[in-house]
């Protein structure tokens, strides 16, 4: 495919052979955006972990300082009596078995699922459907609760939940192009904050292995790992 002339003009603005420093890279992920549109911020964080076991088979949530630019649509299966809270929270979503129905239809048109704790044994034959979207209802990410109201707040305001894939990488929406080079570097530093933080005691040698940074469509920025070992 032939690479457009804003594509190469952004490609030559990143130094393949250069570390930049997490603020250079918030500042720099602007300019090399070639997209009409809003695009998304993204981290792609590679780790020093074995997946395959269990206990570094790293997930978590953050809750980033100035949200993700991106309104996210939630689905809270539930029992009646919790459902006014639910819906006075902001959910989009709200019930049980017609949208259990739904999804076993295919339906998965939202971000995150919250659902209590007595409502689960109904959800799990869902796990084939929403387990591979990662939007199977989890107690480790504060998605299993008989707080609904306080779950929907938090994701509503930014909170975001990440977790290591099959290669030992996480890969993680912190912002868009518009946010402020400040912004952006905010958010990253907290979900590296996160992730450094849920460092499995198992883990040998080097943990933060690569990060970069990129928008859609945009070349990768490689960020200097040393700056977050302490």
């Amino acid at each position: 495919m032939a690479i457009t002339k804003k594509r190469k003009l952004a490609a030559a603005k990143v130094d393949k052979n250069k570390v930049y420093s997490l603020q250079e890279a918030s500042s720099l992920v602007k300019e090399v955006n070639t997209t009409k549109f809003d695009a998304s911020v993204d981290l792609h964080v590679r780790l020093g972990v074995d997946p395959k076991k269990a206990d570094q088979s790293i997930r978590g949530t953050v809750s980033l300082p100035h949200g993700t630019g991106k309104t996210k649509k939630v689905l809270v299966l539930c029992t009646p009596d919790k459902e006014a809270d639910a819906k006075a929270a902001g959910a989009d979503y709200v019930g049980l078995d017609e949208y259990i129905q739904k999804i076993e239809g295919g339906w998965v048109d939202v971000d995150v699922i919250v659902a209590t704790p007595a409502v689960m044994p109904k959800i799990g034959k869902l796990g084939k459907v929403l387990g591979p979207r990662n939007l199977m209802p989890n107690p480790k990410t504060g998605t299993v609760t008989n707080d609904v109201a306080a779950a929907v707040n938090e994701v509503k305001g930014g909170k975001i939940a990440f977790k290591v894939d099959k290669a030992g990488i996480i890969h993680a929406s912190i912002g868009r192009v518009s946010f402020a080079p400040e912004k952006i570097r905010d958010n990253s530093q907290e979900l590296l904050n996160a992730i450094i933080k849920a460092k499995p005691a198992t883990a040998k040698g080097t943990y933060l292995k690569s990060i970069f940074m990129a928008s859609s469509m945009s070349p990768g920025i490689s960020i200097d790992t040393k700056a977050f070992v302490h």
